[in-house]
């Protein structure tokens, strides 16, 4: 296993590597790429044997701090229901006026991950997956302790996850104001599920 530093280093690397991807194109050779980093080009691809894993790595960077930014938001709720809706404005808070970086990581997706497709995907799941299950859970002991109304809260997490990226697209494509459509989720699903302790 990779020790600290090195972990450091790759990542730190990787998030250069796609500024100047970014700056440059996706086309710009391994030489180049390892030219504007000021090192050498097998230290490159020790680190990346491909533009893929530069992609993989800088991508695993950008969600691992959404999490990092949006549990901070989630904290400071009690309820699920509020701390789901939390959630959902955390993640476009967080990316308000980076839109540009998660444009051009998914279009490296898109046209370099090849045969890597896979992994790269695997590294969103990854990131986010605990974060959904544990989403889940606290619904589900919501419903149980009477103050979440009952549903199915895998699909609600679904449905969130589906408009949280769905409302990201369109705020890149389009410029769209996310929060008459937040308001509407919330006045329109998330309130009505949302149910305040019985007095014992």
């Amino acid at each position: 296993m990779a020790r600290l530093p090195e972990l450091e280093k790759r990542r730190d690397l990787a998030v250069r590597a796609v500024a100047v991807l970014q700056r440059e194109g996706l086309e710009v050779s391994m030489s180049r790429l390892a030219q504007a980093l000021e090192v050498k080009r097998p230290t490159l691809l020790y680190h990346f044997p491909s533009r893929s894993h530069i992609v993989e790595i800088a991508l695993e960077d950008l969600l691992s701090e959404q999490a990092e930014f949006v549990l901070k938001r989630i904290a400071e709720h009690t309820h699920p229901i509020d701390q789901l809706y939390a959630q959902l404005c955390a993640v476009h808070e967080f990316h308000r006026g980076r839109e540009e970086r998660v444009v051009f990581l998914s279009q490296a997706i898109a046209t370099s991950a090849g045969t890597r497709m896979q992994a790269i995907i695997d590294v969103g799941n990854r990131v986010f997956e605990p974060y959904r299950r544990a989403a889940a859970d606290r619904i589900r002991q919501g419903i149980r302790d009477g103050i979440v109304e009952p549903c199915d809260p895998d699909a609600l997490i679904a449905l969130i996850r589906a408009v949280t990226d769905g409302l990201m697209v369109q705020r890149v494509m389009t410029g769209l104001e996310l929060e008459p459509a937040h308001e509407l989720l919330w006045n329109g699903l998330l309130a009505p599920l949302k149910k305040e302790p019985e007095a014992s």
